[in-house]
């Protein structure tokens, strides 16, 4: 995925390149009397109607915020292909922090905004967003997933989506060590809230040791208190560093996998939660190059769209938490097809998706 920053020039012009496969439609969104910002992007309605979440987050500059739209957006587009849905990708972000300027008529006011789009976009949680939110903008608008069972919706999709992790990280481990399963295995989790937390439960069961970090202490202090066999790193960047790392997961913001990162990542396998780890282009390569297997994060991690998406026909857990499974088979299917080619995985996974997504424009 690229990234896409700088100044408006340099935002519209990626907004337009045909290389990054363009993007169909993107809306400002403004309400002055409860002084809502936001960016809806929706970057491909080739497999169906977009679908993406909505993250509140109080970004530096409203560029920075139609940048991470447009990233987010194209990423949709390639998760939601890769989970084998009939729907394209979209994103949408409201600028500012959620802690302060959140309000149920502000919420109210976006899901006009997403109404007044008809159906081209479906929004559901993320960042910044949660379940509560959605009933709130499901008032206003009906293209809403991602709600509370008492209003007809499936509720929290961080369950399936740690579920879908795990399952790649299993495959990864299936590829690089001939065997499933972690048991024994040291994995480091960078963040451990909506997801990580429950990546951390699966991991235990399964017999791995667990280190973890978060910048927010009551996060970790509510996984220690619950599991204390979990053992903490004072930061990130100590966690990276930690001897004996078998599997890193980056669990929280994008932008994990930098030059510096990288370079003094310890595990052999890389497998987490957020979304866009790439800081930029090349990165998968120096992956490779250090022998380090990286899970595509928006093929592991779709586990949650999968959830969202079904709710719109009916939501059965079952149903899909047995789609969420074939996360594994995927994972699996991608490692093979970049041994094939002779290329990252990120870049098969890209190939795989976009195949899709020109095959459903064709038709």
């Amino acid at each position: 995925m690229t990234d896409v920053t700088g100044s408006p020039d340099d935002v519209l012009h990626t907004l337009f390149r045909s290389d990054q496969g363009g993007h169909e439609q993107v809306v400002l969104c403004q309400d002055r009397a409860t002084g809502l910002k936001a960016v809806i992007a929706l970057h491909s309605t080739a497999l169906g109607p977009a679908l993406g979440g909505t993250r509140f987050y109080p970004y530096a500059s409203e560029e920075a915020a139609v940048a991470d739209a447009l990233n987010l957006s194209r990423g949709m587009s390639y998760k939601n292909a890769m989970a084998g849905l009939d729907h394209g990708g979209g994103k949408a972000v409201i600028i500012g922090d959620p802690e302060q300027v959140k309000t149920e008529e502000l919420l109210l006011a976006y899901g006009r905004f997403v109404a007044s789009l008809g159906g081209r976009y479906v929004t559901a949680c993320d960042v910044g967003t949660y379940v509560a939110d959605m009933d709130v903008v499901a008032r206003e608008c009906r293209w809403t997933t991602g709600r509370s069972p008492e209003n007809g919706g499936a509720g929290d999709s961080s369950v399936l989506t740690a579920f879908g992790v795990f399952q790649g990280m299993r495959a990864s481990a299936q590829h690089l060590w001939g065997d499933p399963s972690l048991r024994g295995r040291a994995v480091g989790i960078a963040g451990v809230g909506k997801v990580g937390r429950h990546l951390v439960e699966h991991l235990l069961e399964d017999g791995a040791r667990v280190v973890i970090a978060d910048v927010r202490q009551d996060a970790v202090g509510r996984i220690v208190d619950r599991y204390p066999s979990v053992e903490v790193a004072a930061d990130t960047e100590r966690l990276i560093r930690t001897e004996g790392l078998d599997v890193y997961a980056p669990c929280a913001l994008g932008g994990a996998l930098n030059d510096d990162s990288v370079a003094e990542l310890t595990a052999g396998i890389v497998c987490g939660a957020a979304n866009n780890q790439l800081a930029h282009p090349g990165v998968e390569k120096d992956l490779a190059d250090r022998g380090i297997l990286y899970a595509p994060d928006y093929v592991v991690n779709a586990g949650g769209v999968i959830q969202v998406a079904d709710e719109l026909h009916g939501f059965d857990f079952d149903r899909c938490r047995e789609k969420a499974a074939k996360i594994f088979d995927t994972t699996l299917a991608i490692f093979a097809r970049a041994k094939e080619d002779g290329i990252p995985p990120a870049a098969a996974a890209d190939r795989i998706a976009e195949h899709r997504m020109a095959e459903a424009r064709r038709a």
